[in-house]
């Protein structure tokens, strides 16, 4: 985190992150992104860690639905070991700065901005005048959601890296336009053997819970066999696996293979490649599989326990929520200051 500190020297290195409780949590939401907040954690940079639930409504919920997948988010993050302790864990909706400072940021971001962002474009597609006006301006509310808390780092996958690089836009030009150096221009850290999980019947697909085939991924509530199973059945090529990175080449299902087994043995895929080189699929399909329940199973059944006392994770993400706030509230009152809003935010 020093390179947080050398490109915000005047603030305090701080991490934040989200995920959506969107439903299923798979492999991919693990490797790419709470396994890495769990490592960050304790490493002496705060860490705050958010159920984006605000973000969710961007579509349609079920709103039964988004307080189950609410829970079993937090159930996932703490089952992972997430120490609420030593981070910041509530759901977005309940710490109402984060809505405060995106309208702030909605008038200081510009239509052409949000009119590049990729995910705008690939979700709304031909329907964008039918799609909702939260999802076009989402990424402003994530430039507040990182921003609120002055943080100055980011862990994100490949596909949400554009809209970091927004949040620093709209720090920039917020600090320029009223001539201040008040946020931080955040860094975007995204690292790691297996950032982006991909499908295990398509190397070519991201790993997601909205494909139709349970096969293709491996959701974090299953047990033991199905995760064996999953992994056994996946989608691999004729050839051995080659015995340096260069000859994954052209071979997405087994370089995935491979970037799985590297991101739970916390070893460099290079690593794997020099101890796994010249043996079948059929002898590292079941190494892989081996690893991936000694790893998961365990995850699997703490997330079935908490989700067994809702009353508890609902009371941890309250006692989140009050020490996010205490971090929020001035930043936004100062906000509002700086914009010359009288009297607000006190």
């Amino acid at each position: 985190m020093s390179e947080a500190a050398q490109n915000n020297p005047a603030f305090t290195p701080r991490v934040f992150s989200g995920i959506q409780p969107s439903g299923g949590l798979t492999l991919g939401n693990y490797l790419g992104a709470i396994k890495r907040f769990v490592d960050m954690q304790g490493s002496g940079v705060e860490t705050i860690y958010c159920v984006v639930d605000m973000h969710a409504i961007t579509v349609w919920q079920d709103p039964e639905a988004l307080t189950r997948q609410t829970r079993e988010l937090t159930a996932g993050y703490l089952a992972a070991g997430l120490d609420p302790t030593q981070s910041i864990l509530f759901n977005q909706s309940q710490v109402a700065e984060h809505a405060q400072l995106a309208w702030i940021f909605n008038c200081v971001a510009r239509m052409g901005w949000m009119n590049r962002m990729t995910q705008w474009k690939d979700k709304a597609g031909k329907h964008a005048e039918k799609a909702s006006l939260g999802l076009f301006a989402y990424p402003a509310l994530m430039a507040a959601d990182i921003l609120i808390y002055h943080a100055t780092h980011v862990p994100v996958g490949e596909d949400q890296k554009q809209h970091v690089e927004l949040t620093r836009d709209i720090a920039i030009k917020f600090n320029h336009d009223f001539k201040t150096e008040f946020f931080p221009i955040t860094q975007p850290v995204i690292e790691g053997a297996a950032t982006r999980v991909m499908s295990l019947r398509d190397g070519s697909k991201k790993m997601s819970k909205s494909d139709p085939s349970d096969a293709s991924r491996i959701n974090m509530t299953d047990d033991a066999d199905a995760i064996a199973k999953k992994i056994r059945k996946a989608k691999t090529d004729p050839e051995p696996l080659p015995s340096d990175l260069d000859g994954l080449e052209g071979r997405p299902e087994a370089r995935n293979l491979v970037n799985i087994y590297a991101a739970l043995a916390e070893m460099p895929a290079a690593q794997v490649m020099a101890d796994m080189g010249g043996k079948p699929f059929s002898e590292f399909k079941p190494l892989l599989a081996d690893l991936a329940v000694a790893k998961l199973a365990p995850i699997s059944s703490e997330m079935a326990r908490y989700m067994q006392d809702p009353a508890e994770i609902d009371r941890i993400l309250s006692g989140g929520a009050d020490r996010a706030r205490a971090i929020a509230a001035p930043i936004l009152k100062k906000t509002y200051e700086i914009v010359g809003m009288v009297g607000a935010g006190a």
